[in-house]
């Protein structure tokens, strides 16, 4: 998986060193998004800075895009069309206020945006709250 891993941070511009592998690699074993904090937790020695700046560059080159919430940014995986320039990440973020998980509703999709006339967006961010699906089949049983 390394070489896959080096393969595809090379294809978006930036340089695949043993952290930035590190990190890709995590990121692409979750289905929800973690924060900074969950993400250093997981590294048992790891440089919380060094973890920042790889987030914040992953960003700049369309990896991974952030999602706020409440107080915390927390970062998913991009899909492959995303660049440094346009993520590809108009869909509804829902954040789970019984387990805490942010996910990635993709079926929920803002692609046709009309602004009006001499406006352009750089981003948009749309974050929903309530209950997910595996917490509310958790409270039917």
């Amino acid at each position: 998986m390394k070489k896959d891993t080096e393969e595809r941070l090379l294809n978006k511009n930036t340089k695949p060193t043993s952290m930035r592998i590190l990190v890709y690699e995590m990121l692409s074993s979750q289905h929800v998004g973690m924060s900074l904090s969950e993400i250093e937790n997981h590294f048992e020695h790891a440089d919380r800075t060094t973890i920042y700046r790889t987030l914040k560059t992953f960003e700049e080159n369309g990896i991974v895009h952030s999602i706020q919430e409440n107080n915390t940014t927390k970062y998913m995986l991009c899909h492959d069309a995303c660049d440094g320039e346009h993520h590809h990440d108009l869909h509804l973020h829902f954040y789970c206020t019984e387990c805490g998980k942010t996910t990635c509703l993709e079926s929920v999709s803002f692609e046709k945006i009309h602004l009006p006339e001499n406006y352009d967006f750089k981003e948009f961010k749309f974050l929903a709250s309530g209950i997910c699906k595996d917490c509310r089949d958790l409270k039917t049983i």
